[in-house]
């Protein structure tokens, strides 16, 4: 995820990111993919408010409704943060109350919700959907990064295609340092490509466009 967002480009080793100039701090709060409680994510969330963060990536989530997250991310974006969330790979429409997937389905203004699209421009056939709770698709299909311990790996999922909008963010408030959260969102959104595949599956029925968001000067909104 790290490297999706910030890995070094232009330096003929291994693979480039979205923003080669960006700060990160990781916080750790799940010992594994499907292990993490409330009780640690909740002062995860709070300490990158503390500490000013101004965009944070989120791969992570479950079907599990939380007031102690939501209270969290409400309180983020109170503080102006930008809440990039995943919105999962079990196939499903996340509006259904049956299939439900948090945080990206908390009604919060803060959260932008990102899924999985594949090489031929398609939602991944693992990634949800949902037509007002996914609000974009990014690349999130044999995705290659950077792991642990100088390696690179190829990896899948809508963990994957949340780092890509997150590190477009970044760009968006490197360059327009006085956007706050709400027009950065839009400006990726108003940016994305829309797709016939994506038509009634996300808000914008798009696919991230990093160029087209950070080639216009002012707001496209």
């Amino acid at each position: 995820v790290a490297g999706i967002i910030g890995a070094m480009g232009d330096n003929g080793i291994g693979v480039a990111g979205i923003n080669w100039n960006v700060q990160i701090m990781p916080l750790r709060f799940q010992q594994d993919v499907n292990t993490w409680t409330v009780s640690t994510a909740v002062p995860s969330i709070d300490y990158a408010v503390d500490m000013g963060v101004p965009i944070s990536n989120n791969s992570w989530g479950n079907a599990e409704f939380s007031q102690e997250i939501l209270d969290a991310i409400d309180r983020a974006q109170t503080a102006g943060q930008l809440f990039v969330i995943s919105g999962g790979n079990w196939a499903s429409d996340i509006d259904n109350p049956a299939t439900p997937r948090y945080p990206a389905a908390y009604n919060l203004d803060n959260i932008l919700t990102v899924v999985a699209s594949n090489d031929q421009d398609e939602l991944a056939f693992f990634a949800n959907w949902g037509a007002t709770s996914v609000d974009l698709v990014a690349p999130g299909e044999n995705v290659v990064s950077t792991g642990i311990g100088n390696t690179y790996r190829t990896g899948s999922g809508s963990s994957f295609a949340t780092p890509h909008v997150a590190g477009v963010a970044a760009l968006l408030r490197s360059l327009h340092p006085g956007w706050n959260a709400d027009q950065i969102k839009a400006q990726i959104l108003a940016t994305a490509d829309p797709l016939p595949s994506l038509a009634g599956k996300t808000v914008t029925g798009g696919r991230l466009n990093a160029g087209s968001a950070v080639a216009a000067t002012t707001l496209t909104i």
